[in-house]
């Protein structure tokens, strides 16, 4: 019998009295439902299918006969906790930890908060790049504004108004804009709070229903960050404001002539690109695992982004011409006013451009890196595994059961199975948390390709009387060569001295820092789950013929794996790698959107200030559908410019990247049709 949580009986369909099969590291095992359970107030923990077995049922699925994870201990009314911690520890082995519930919540919890991490660091990169988009926008609103305003600040300046006053009214008009903003904003993020819940429900994780968090910290930093983001993207446009004279506002024509940009600022632009390369490469250089090194890549690539804004305006003529001239050609005069109008203030359009150039050179960057990681992906399953077919877990995360592999032994045509571990342990010396494999030294250079600096195939024998071999990167890294000793400290807190015997390169990172046997990650490091079982055929033996009989055996025994060839390991990987660039676009849109609101926003306050040139045109007998077609093509010609500007950066990012990369297996590739894709749509 079984119980089961809510979650997965309402996903089999099975009520109290039916049958369900369970997984584990034995064969799957069909069970009776006898209870059906939740999780407080949730029907599952983040969709994680929970059973609840006997002791020694429980022990017999998971191969851990005469083991236990854990034992909770009941004390009597008025026994400190403390004393009995301390009576326990004398009495058990060192490798045991014995703690308070309390403790070992809020270890649960601070696990849990470390593995979401990520997830909460990827959401503020993407809100920071959506603010940073939204700050060019403000800019240029207020820019606009401020201009059309010329007039009206001019007959302030004739009624006695100082520039400081305007200067304050300009920056409290700003003030009043980021807070009501901001306030709306954050409405807003609660809102799409709730509507990520739904999100990560209809996904099958179902999250605990404790209600909205609204930290205090969370609503100061929000007003505080989007009030400060307005009023610093108002205060160009509220200095320029200042500097409009009495006489030159009340003109027939407030707008200033177009001023040239001077040398020097094109140089100190330039120089702020060359600073945020320089930035970008430290970064790269430097290690991308530590924070500071990701630090002065994020800072670098912000600087570049910025640079390339402010050097736009210098570019906005020839590019807009070149777009606009096709136009002109196939509409006429439309097509012509739409050119000249992208034309006549290159330092608005430039800024309007710049915030769809933002989001669309990241999307450029993502695709291109991810095309070149894909392209490394495949070389490294060609160039390293020579099994025939891998068995590996179907949702391409945990481990497989390892009774799967003597269970494929036995099928016609297979003659050998190799298991492969991953892990993590400490080495003595060495910064963070090494990877290493566990391997069989007999079987496994028969199944892959290991590219050796010193050593061989025969010396993979070593490895069961307490050797390893390392990789050459890591070698280097951490000064050690053959005939070194690595001192290490498992997770369970054992200690093993390996002797250094042979060193290899892996570009695609495919193994790890080090191999050990399967019997030392048994043993020492108590992983009897299996990664990857590696299959050799006999020769002669029909590869599909084959593979379908050992898919027929998991589907039975062993649900959670699954038999891949190497072209079906290949598209499993290329599927892992799009839902996560699925997610990543998703984010992505948002400053793409935002973005766009940026042009429409442009356009409508251009139009504004150009009322009396379209009364002009009308009036000469330009019709409204003419007037209509002039104003969408001057935002196709605007929203190319910051494609075409978006296109450059992203690729000049991606190729800038890589380079550090290619020692490591990378190959650079770049999708010339889905770039063009990406061309259309920002058109």
């Amino acid at each position: 019998q079984v119980a089961i949580d809510k979650a997965s009986a309402d996903r089999a369909k099975v009520d109290l009295g039916g049958k369900i099969k369970v997984s584990g590291e034995a064969a799957a095992k069909e069970f009776t439902v006898s209870g059906i359970a939740t999780l407080g107030e949730v029907a599952s923990f983040g969709g994680a299918a929970i059973a609840v077995l006997t002791l020694p049922e429980a022990q017999r699925m998971t191969s851990q006969e005469g083991e236990l994870n854990g034992i909770a201990v009941q004390l009597e009314d008025g026994v400190r906790p403390e004393r009995v911690i301390a009576a326990l520890k004398t009495k058990l082995p060192r490798d045991l930890q014995v703690q308070t519930g309390e403790q070992n919540a809020a270890e649960q919890s601070d696990e849990i908060g470390a593995s979401l991490g990520f997830l909460q660091t990827a959401l503020l990169v993407f809100s920071f790049i959506a603010l940073f988009v939204g700050g060019f926008i403000i800019f240029n609103t207020f820019s606009i504004t401020v201009q059309q305003r010329s007039r009206e600040f001019g007959l302030m300046r004739t009624l006695g108004a100082t520039r400081r006053q305007i200067l304050r009214s300009v920056i409290l008009e700003a003030l009043i804009v980021g807070v009501v903003a901001s306030v709306l904003g954050l409405l807003a993020g609660i809102g799409l709070a709730e509507g990520l819940n739904a999100l990560f429900k209809a996904a099958g994780i179902d999250l605990p229903k404790s209600g909205r968090v609204v930290a205090t910290r969370t609503i100061v930093v929000s007003l505080l960050v989007g009030t400060l983001l307005t009023v610093l993207s108002s205060l160009s446009p509220a200095l320029r404001a200042t500097r409009v004279t009495p006489m030159e506002a009340l003109r027939e024509s407030a707008l200033p002539p177009e001023r040239k940009r001077r040398p020097l600022r094109i140089a100190v632009e330039l120089l702020l690109a060359a600073a945020g390369i320089v930035l970008i490469c430290i970064g790269l250089f430097g290690g991308l695992e530590s924070d500071p090194a990701l630090s002065m890549l994020g800072i670098g690539a912000v600087l570049v982004f910025v640079a390339v804004a402010l050097l736009s305006p210098s570019l906005v003529k020839p590019i807009a011409n070149g777009i606009g001239r096709p136009i002109e050609a196939v509409r006429g005069l439309t097509g012509r006013l739409a050119r000249e109008n992208s034309m006549r203030n290159p330092g608005r359009t430039a800024i309007t451009a710049a915030a769809l150039m933002v989001g669309l050179a990241l999307v450029v960057f993502v695709t291109i890196f991810a095309a070149g990681l894909t392209s490394s992906i495949d070389d490294a399953i060609d160039q390293s595994l020579a099994g025939d077919i891998t068995i590996q877990n179907a949702n391409n995360f945990g481990d497989i059961p390892a009774a799967s592999g003597p269970a494929v032994a036995k099928v016609p045509g297979v003659e050998l199975v190799s298991p492969f571990r991953f892990g993590q342990s400490k080495v003595a010396g060495v910064s963070g948390k090494p990877s290493l494999s566990g391997i069989n030294p007999a079987t496994f250079p028969r199944v892959f390709k290991i590219d050796w600096v010193e050593g061989s195939d025969a010396t993979l024998a070593k490895l069961d009387s307490g050797g390893t071999v390392i990789d050459e990167k890591f070698a280097k890294d951490n000064g050690l060569k053959v005939g070194d000793t690595l001192r290490i400290t498992t997770a369970l807190d054992r200690r093993l001295n390996l002797r250094v015997e042979g060193t290899f390169t892996d570009k695609a990172d495919f193994a790890g820092d080090y191999y050990v046997s399967s019997e030392v990650m048994e043993r020492d490091f108590r992983q009897k789950g299996v990664s990857l079982y590696l299959i050799g055929l006999a020769p002669g033996a029909d590869s599909k013929e084959v593979q379908a009989r050992i898919e027929t055996i998991l589907k039975r025994d062993f649900p959670t794996a699954e038999a891949l060839d190497q072209s079906e390991l290949k598209q499993k990987q290329r599927e892992s790698l799009n839902q996560l660039l699925g997610l990543i676009y998703a984010l992505l849109a948002l400053a793409v959107l935002v973005s766009l609101f940026g042009i429409v926003n442009t356009l409508a306050l251009s139009i504004a200030e150009r009322t009396r040139e379209l009364g002009m045109l009308r009036a000469i007998g330009m019709s409204r559908r003419q007037v209509r077609q002039t104003v969408r093509y001057e935002s196709v010609i605007t929203a190319l410019i910051g494609g075409v500007l978006g296109l450059a950066l992203g690729t000049f990012l991606a190729v800038l990247v890589s380079r550090p990369l290619e020692s490591e297996g990378f190959s650079l590739s770049i999708p010339i049709g889905t770039l063009v894709l990406f061309m259309f749509l920002a058109a």
